[in-house]
């Protein structure tokens, strides 16, 4: 399984250990990923989402996940995000009318 955030696509980064002697060693950044259940007022249902914390804040300052996706540019969502937004826009089309 990937280390990549489903909503913001953060993942792996690399860099240097640096040691007090200047010494480099590679190393990985990982995300801090956390298997997460929001709750879609749209759908009236729990989504499972592999989110990074920082995600998760940003998610609930926008005003939870129906409206982080509904602002989101579909072109930085992957695939399955982009179904589940195609599926809270036409739930939420559906309540509308």
């Amino acid at each position: 399984m990937s280390k990549r955030c489903d909503l913001s696509g953060k993942g792996v980064m690399t860099g240097n250990n640096v040691s007090h002697a200047h010494n480099k060693t590679r190393r990985r950044f990982m995300p801090n990923l956390q298997q997460i259940s929001l709750f879609s007022d749209a759908l009236n249902q729990q989504v499972r989402l592999r989110l990074t914390a920082s995600t998760v804040r940003t998610v609930e300052k926008r005003g939870g996940l129906d409206s982080f996706l509904m602002k989101a540019n579909a072109s930085d969502l992957t695939p399955e995000i982009r179904r589940l937004k195609k599926r809270i826009k036409k739930a939420i089309e559906v309540k509308a009318a």
